[in-house]
């Protein structure tokens, strides 16, 4: 059994290069979590969620997935081989070995995947707005670099996430985020008569430029705005529900 899922030009062009972006759909998952919920803490059935991970590995035709315990943080872990699904906590991960499967979680935060091919070094990381705000793309590239990379040779792909429309903050966030990034006005809008709203994948994307990265991509799919294709954390909420959570994975053949 396979599922469908998005591919990033960016990193489809390296042909040593297997990625994906999966949605909810595809999967055994039922009810609030129905299609493809990778996650074991949302309150899914833990067999069901163990079932759908093997439909991603499978699809993407390398595995087990390597899937941390993200808890919004700046950590990097460098893998050396496979790990015990989310018994690391951190946030990103990066590895120089083929065949690991890197695997983000994510429900509107930004999924980033990353790969020089020359120097054959990978990276994935969970960006929410607090792990973007305190460094965590940049500390991936910088993970990377360690074990050989080169950020003129790194591609970048920014997956499904909540877009700036659908990411109401309010004015305490706006004026926090601006205490350490004044340059960082670009990234809100406030309607008329409403609240700010941060561009959250658009300050990742500025982050990943301003890093000199060879090549980045942003697919520009909001999870608010397709609940039917994505899991949406702040939709459930405002649907006074729950959700499951996506995958984003990278590997190297």
């Amino acid at each position: 059994m396979t599922a469908p899922f998005e591919r990033a030009p960016a990193l489809a062009v390296i042909p040593t290069i297997r990625h994906g972006f999966f949605g909810r759909s595809g999967g055994v998952s039922k009810g609030e979590f129905a299609g493809l919920n990778v996650s074991l803490s949302v309150g899914d059935d833990p067999a069901t969620a163990e079932a759908n991970r093997q439909i991603v590995a499978d699809t993407i035709g390398l595995g087990p997935l390597n899937i941390l315990k993200q808890t919004h943080s700046t950590r990097v872990r460098t893998l050396t081989g496979p790990i015990t699904p989310g018994t690391i906590d951190a946030d990103a991960q990066v590895t120089a070995i083929p065949g690991i499967a890197l695997g983000i979680l994510t429900a509107d935060c930004t999924p980033i995947l990353f790969a020089d091919p020359e120097a054959g070094v990978i990276g994935a990381a969970h960006a929410g707005w607090r792990g973007a705000a305190e460094g965590i793309a940049t500390n991936t590239i910088a993970a990377m670099v360690a074990l050989g990379a080169d950020p003129a040779r790194i591609h970048a792909a920014i997956g499904p996430t909540i877009s700036r429309p659908n990411y109401e903050v309010g004015d305490q966030f706006r004026d926090d985020f601006l205490a350490s990034h004044p340059d960082g006005e670009q990234f809100f809008a406030t309607p008329e008569g409403g609240k700010p709203h941060f561009d959250l994948p658009g300050f990742v994307e500025a982050q990943l430029r301003a890093a000199g990265l060879a090549l980045v991509e942003n697919l520009g799919i909001c999870t608010y705005a397709h609940p039917e294709r994505y899991f949406s954390h702040r939709y459930a909420t405002h649907q006074q529900t729950r959700t499951g959570r996506q995958v984003a994975v990278i590997a190297m053949t």
